[in-house]
């Protein structure tokens, strides 16, 4: 691609994984929802900007690999201490996951720190850190256009008051079944979507993992499959991958009406099968834009969507 890239900034974590499945392991592999959100925002043709944190035990080696997607690293703060390491192991079928431990290291004190320069991006998506921090990044932020919001069990029963506080500040919520559930009250997914609505955001992505999403956007509730993975190696990251496809697409097309969520949803499950086809980052790591758009135009074609 020869043009210009659109900007958009993530919030979120940078981190070691240590994954085992029935098939491979792995330790020490990049991950955190900063990097695989930035791995697939690139891949859709976005520029992300990474705002998280790192121990001093960090590899150079990982920084340069996602300085090379290319990622601006200008928020990538450098504490003293160890990163932040989890480990998690899945059964053969993949349909659960335990976590082995979870080590927060510097990531238990994040402060989100802006660059001068990032505080004028237009495009913003926080990935699940603490509500709290989440309202932080908008208060340091000039004037977004677009903000994307993440979150996570963990908040909504530790926290509601404060996601509550920030989801009328926000234009896109993404939301799990579990979450959706939990945060409405409502078993009915279509109901706890547009319960979650009536919290304040102006657009709601239900995701339902391989099943696809439900779109709630202009008093519309479009349902969209999942693209079809015939091999699924490691599903670690795949929200983050398809937030970061969704966030690459809409910071290109600027739209978040239901024609303009809709392509930026597509364009995110996409980016998410591609991701569980490898372990950690691989999935995505060495892949092609013409990659990305060639599977997207085949998805396209199998849901008989003409553009």
């Amino acid at each position: 691609m020869t043009a210009k890239r659109p900007s958009l900034m993530v919030v979120g974590s940078v981190a070691y994984d240590d994954i085992r499945t029935a098939e491979l392991s792995g330790e020490r592999l990049l991950g955190g929802s900063a990097s695989h959100f930035s791995f697939a925002a690139a891949l859709a043709g976005a520029h992300p900007r990474v705002v998280a944190v790192v121990g001093e035990d960090f590899d150079r080696s990982d920084i340069e690999l996602l300085a090379a997607i290319p990622a601006d690293l200008g928020g990538l703060a450098i504490r003293p201490g160890k990163s932040f390491r989890w480990g998690g192991a899945y059964n053969e079928d993949f349909s659960e996951r335990v976590t082995l431990f979870t080590e927060l290291g510097v990531f238990e004190d994040f402060q989100p720190e802006l660059p001068e320069s990032f505080k004028n991006e237009g495009v913003i998506f926080l990935a699940n850190i603490h509500p709290a921090l989440q309202g932080r990044v908008l208060d340091a932020a000039r004037s977004p256009r677009l903000v994307a919001l993440d979150t996570m069990n963990l908040w909504i029963d530790l926290n509601r008051a404060e996601l509550e506080a920030v989801l009328p500040r926000v234009d896109l919520f993404f939301v799990n079944e579990e979450e959706a559930r939990m945060l409405s009250g409502e078993t009915n997914l279509v109901l706890a979507g547009e319960k979650i609505l009536e919290m304040g955001p102006r657009a709601c992505c239900l995701k339902k993992g391989e099943h696809g999403v439900l779109l709630f956007v202009d008093g519309q509730i479009l349902p969209l499959p999942g693209f079809p993975v015939r091999e699924l190696v490691d599903p670690t990251g795949a929200g983050d991958c398809f937030a970061g496809g969704v966030m690459g697409c809409l910071a290109a097309s600027g739209s978040l009406d239901a024609k303009g969520l809709r392509e930026a949803c597509l364009a995110g499950s996409v980016l998410g099968s591609m991701a569980v086809e490898g372990l950690g980052v691989t999935g995505l790591k060495g892949r092609s834009h013409e990659e990305f758009r060639d599977r997207l135009a085949a998805f396209k074609r199998l849901l008989g969507i003409s553009g």
